[in-house]
């Protein structure tokens, strides 16, 4: 039996199992599909104590984030409008200039700290893949190729590598150790710094059946109020947070050293609390039910192709996102049903996905195939992929989604 890696209490109640698959973005060579593939168990757990919905611990994080991450975040046009547009705000809002210091956490492949860049303040990378670390250097920023925690937040603070904005997208739910990870953030931050998290919101993936954001580079699933307990032990204060569209629906939290005076807390936390706590995330109300309802959206997703295959349609897809693999995952899907994945990015175009091994190709085969449907994967961008392949509908090419519920249009 595992233990809650926050408070570690004992975990006995499990909110959904997704059986079992490997990690999500760890696309194959074709040299490697004859190989043996490790699959990790799928399970996520709820804490009684504290709340906090987490995988259970099987694959490291050293096993997910090596040198050959395939996850590039400067691929998707919008996700750099958000980080253009989250970049302009703090600088206006917090008068950031030539001589503030913006540190990222898991900076990827510096698709955020160039726009800091470009308006002339100091940036500094932490970023665990040296792949993607290597594009962020090549831009002019410079970047520290590590795991983050307060290891290497007490080698940062000695050479003085202290944060007036330290920010972290997208990464608090990917470390095993989370309290760990957020003393190490204290330790970086300026007296009168302040961070920046933002993290999909664990009420929309409950209320929107978010489940294929369910992968083992997720150790957790975050709410507000679990957020702000953890923030508390490690000496820091939440004094706002926002609600964003990014990912189906995050959250943009506020933080600053207890007792600063730097920033007033707004009224925006408490009546998050409030919200969260209506809709039974402070006790296991919420969390009854989510694995009827995700097996039903399985089972629809699986009628549909098999149905297509059966009448002889094809059936393609686009995004080779890690959400599309645990889908994939999940429902037994191949290359039978599912001919092919178009992404944008070419450091997966030429591999295959991982489990299921269907090919990741270019958009031009699109063009050649024409398939009949095209299944969008990132369900979050459906806007931007749709527009972009819009040329679908001259052959009667129609999209289809599986989540948050089945839909062809």
């Amino acid at each position: 039996m595992s233990h809650c890696r926050f408070c570690g209490n004992k975990l006995t109640e499990e909110f959904v199992d997704l059986g079992f698959s490997p990690p999500s973005n760890s696309f194959l060579k074709e040299e490697q599909l004859n190989s043996p593939e490790v699959h990790y168990p799928l399970k996520v757990m709820v804490c009684t104590n504290c709340f906090l919905v987490q995988t259970q611990g099987f694959s490291r994080s050293e096993e997910i984030f090596h040198s050959d991450y395939a996850y590039f975040s400067s691929y998707s046009s919008t996700w750099l409008q958000h980080a253009k547009a989250y970049s302009e705000n703090m600088i206006a809002r917090f008068g950031l200039n030539e001589s503030s210091l913006a540190i990222e956490l898991a900076s990827n492949d510096g698709y955020l700290l160039q726009y800091f860049k470009e308006k002339n303040v100091k940036v500094l990378g932490v970023e665990p893949s040296s792949n993607t670390a290597e594009v962020a250097i090549s831009k002019g920023i410079r970047t520290i190729v590590d795991f983050f925690g307060t290891r290497l937040a007490n080698e940062m603070a000695s050479r003085s590598e202290l944060a007036d904005l330290l920010i972290g997208n997208n990464v608090l739910a990917h470390v095993p150790d989370i309290g760990d990870f957020v003393k190490g953030m204290k330790k970086i931050l300026k007296p009168d710094g302040l961070i920046t998290m933002e993290f999909p919101h664990l009420m929309k993936l409950i209320q929107f059946h978010q489940f294929d954001t369910i992968y083992h580079e997720h150790f957790s699933y975050l709410s507000l109020t679990v957020v702000k307990r953890i923030f508390e032990s490690a000496g820091l204060e939440l004094f706002d947070v926002e609600e964003i569209t990014t990912h189906g629906g995050s959250l943009r939290i506020f933080a600053k050293h207890q007792g600063s005076e730097a920033y007033p807390i707004k009224d925006t936390v408490a009546t998050m609390m409030r919200k969260e706590s209506a809709f039974g995330l402070d006790r296991m109300d919420a969390f009854a039910h989510f694995q009827n309802r995700v097996n039903a959206i399985k089972n629809r997703f699986n009628k549909f192709l098999i149905d297509t295959r059966i009448s002889g349609k094809t059936v393609a897809a686009y995004g080779a996102a890690a959400k599309g693999n645990t889908l994939l995952n999940f429902c037994g899907i191949r290359k039978d049903l599912i001919h092919f994945v178009v992404d944008a990015s070419p450091h997966k175009q030429g591999r295959y996905t991982p489990g299921t091994h269907i090919p990741v190709v270019s958009e031009d085969l699109i063009r050649d195939v024409k398939p009949d449907y095209v299944v969008i994967f990132p369900w979050n961008i459906r806007e931007e992929i749709s527009g972009q392949l819009e040329y679908i509908r001259r052959w009667g090419g129609k999209f289809v989604v599986a989540i948050p519920g089945f839909e062809v249009f």
